[in-house]
């Protein structure tokens, strides 16, 4: 029964659905995040030092760390790895095709977030979706509320329980210390969570991406090979049947791969940015471009070198990552490898942590926060203890609840998120030329 609820809410067809949203988006405003690169790096490196999130405001830096923290989790380090042992190093390939057209749906759900403030994050635009928009906005909510709970927290610390156990951490001091923590975060909300977020995923994404370049470095010999094998495996048809099946395994692991990590689709990322203020709706779409792209393009594509350079024995597939650590840099690779796995999904506990309460919150009109934050705690606490297998499949269906209200919600209002970018990058715009803009997107 719950196989088949995965499929219905999130097969293929659901995939399918949240490219084709990127590739509308990215065709309707003339390839945006290869066409103004520079926009979107420079507004990233401008949020550093621009607002201070005063008066109980976030501030734009806040904000994309907190973005980040929910999208930077295990599936960069172990998810790589079981992306490349099922569909071989060409699934890293269609990972960066599908974040490169995902770019362009985070930076609509920005857009539209930034546009439509109703409601918290993509639960605004998605009210203001029509006549179907309140009923979506339910759905959405309570599938937000429910991958909080599973995916967002159970999972998170199953792994990081995991990891820590490696470095000598029994799982009941995980369980009571990550138990406490959501507890505490959930309790606190977006406010608490984003001081978190914003020194956390600065000193994990440093320390992760110094000890992947230290790997690289030392199988830089191999780094041409491996480019190679990645393109090989993503194109070949070689073998004949059995080359276009494997083609296409790569293409649909890479493909759901990426989806997964970066979130792109699911408009989770625009509830970090509900509280910032004196950014255009333009400019906190870029943020969610580059959001993006720090989570696949960068980190993921340096864990996918960091296997292919080290030639592995058959392992499964969360073991390859480490494998090329302490292949590289002895036991103390491993240890790295252990220590970011599990600031990775604490990272992501404390955003999610945020993005169920505000889905709950919604549905219960701001009532909920200590029951919601005890549940929390219990999810943090039991994912460190039980097996997973059947949390993960749940997780996946609570996201289908997610994405499913989501894409229909931009495909109602397709044309005002690419009328922001297609006008030049202006943000906000008003009377004939509105019309006039929107007049050409179809």
């Amino acid at each position: 029964m719950l196989d088949r609820l995965t499929q219905l809410l999130w097969g293929w067809h659901v995939l399918l659905l949240l490219l084709g949203a990127g590739a509308y988006f990215t065709a309707a405003t003339g390839f945006y995040q290869v066409r103004c690169l520079g926009r979107w790096l420079g507004a990233a490196l401008a949020s550093r030092g621009k607002g201070k999130g005063e008066g109980g405001k976030l501030s734009s830096f806040q904000a994309l760390t907190a973005a980040l923290a929910g999208s930077l989790g295990t599936g960069n380090i172990v998810g790589v790895g079981v992306a490349i042992a099922t569909g071989g190093p060409g699934a890293l390939f269609w990972m960066w095709a599908s974040a490169l057209l995902g770019m362009m749906t985070v930076y609509a759900e920005n857009v539209l977030a930034a546009r439509h403030r109703q409601a918290p994050g993509a639960l605004g635009y998605i009210r203001a979706a029509g006549r179907w928009g309140k009923p979506l906005a339910a759905v959405y909510a309570g599938g937000c509320c429910l991958s909080s709970l599973g995916m967002g927290t159970m999972a998170q610390t199953n792994s990081a329980a995991a990891s820590l156990s490696t470095l000598g951490v029994p799982a009941a001091a995980s369980a009571l210390a990550l138990g406490l923590l959501a507890f505490w975060v959930a309790r606190g909300g977006l406010a608490l969570g984003a001081k978190i977020t914003q020194r956390l995923v600065p000193l994990m994404t440093l320390l992760f991406f110094g000890a992947s370049l230290w790997v690289l470095w030392v199988f830089r010999e191999n780094i041409p090979r491996a480019f190679a094998s990645i393109f090989q495996g993503a194109f070949s048809l070689k073998a004949g049947a059995g080359g276009a099946a494997g083609a296409l395994l790569a293409l649909r692991t890479g493909v759901s791969r990426g989806v997964f990590t970066n979130e792109a689709g699911l408009g989770s990322s625009a509830f970090a940015y509900q509280g910032v203020e004196g950014r255009s709706p333009e400019e906190l779409g870029c943020l969610g471009i580059f959001q993006v792209f720090v989570d696949t393009l960068v980190m993921c594509t340096v864990t996918g070198l960091c296997i292919l350079c080290c030639r592995s024995p058959v392992l499964e597939g969360g073991q390859l990552a480490f494998y090329a650590f302490e292949s590289a840099l002895g036991p103390w690779g491993g240890r790295v490898a252990s220590l970011c796995t599990a600031l990775f999904a604490l990272a992501t506990l404390v955003a999610w942590c945020c993005w169920g309460r505000e889905g709950l919150f919604y549905l219960t009109g701001g009532r909920g926060r200590i029951p919601y934050a005890l549940a929390a705690g219990a999810a943090a606490a039991l994912g460190c203890l039980l097996p997973l297998g059947t949390v993960f499949q749940l997780g996946d269906a609570c996201n289908g609840l997610m994405a499913l209200p989501n894409v229909a919600a931009l495909f109602l209002l397709r044309r005002e998120a690419a009328g922001v970018c297609r006008r030049g990058g202006e943000g906000a715009f008003q009377g004939e030329a509105r019309k006039k803009v929107l007049g050409k997107i179809p």
